[in-house]
């Protein structure tokens, strides 16, 4: 995957670029309240956008073969996460929801949560997001099929615009056999249950 050019900002230049938004909006950057604020938001933007630093890769390449001919559906279920949109730069706050069918190797569990974190901790649109998750699984362990579900709510639209708080959107990406059969696309849906405990 291509990573997007490193633009050399400093913490320095991050800050003065707080305190203008804080003036911009009518604040004064100044006040008691806000003097430290710029380090703070800048310390955020390090940790909800540390996605851009990881390859999400890297978190599949250690796989287990011993696994009794193990060769049934994996699935992981309600992964929740925190991403911010792209557009508004306003928080997307969902679950994801990862399943594959193994050829002969099986990858931690934990590792398909890393995955769904580090592609979330970066500026993203859902079906990207979505389909970045499940194309990374596809290319490193090359399982006999992906499914990723993804079911967010976007503050973008609850919080501004049309003001709808109770809207979620879910979007889906298949690829091998989850797409290909429908017995098993069926499988996988059941398995995460997406309307489970809401």
């Amino acid at each position: 995957m291509k990573k997007p050019k490193n633009i050399a900002v400093s913490q320095d230049q991050a800050e003065a670029a707080v305190r203008t938004l804080l003036a911009w909006a009518g604040e004064d950057p100044k006040r008691e309240g806000l003097i430290d604020t710029p380090r703070r938001v800048v310390e955020a933007y390090r940790d909800w956008f540390s996605g851009y630093a990881i390859d999400p890769a890297d978190y599949l390449r250690r796989t287990f073969e011993e696994v009794a001919g193990y060769d049934e559906m994996i699935v992981l279920r309600d992964i929740e996460f925190e991403s911010h949109c792209e557009h508004h730069m306003a928080p997307i706050i969902g679950r994801a929801h990862v399943g594959y069918l193994p050829t002969d190797k099986v990858v931690g569990i934990s590792k398909l949560a890393r995955v769904v974190e580090a592609y979330a901790r970066r500026f993203q649109v859902q079906e990207k997001l979505t389909a970045q998750i499940a194309h990374c699984i596809g290319m490193v362990l090359k399982p006999r099929g992906v499914g990723v579900v993804i079911d967010a709510r976007h503050e973008c639209m609850t919080t501004r615009g049309v003001h709808k708080t109770r809207v979620s959107m879910i979007t889906s990406q298949m690829l091998g056999t989850f797409r290909e059969d429908a017995r098993t696309r069926a499988e996988f849906l059941r398995f995460i249950d997406i309307h489970a405990g809401r």
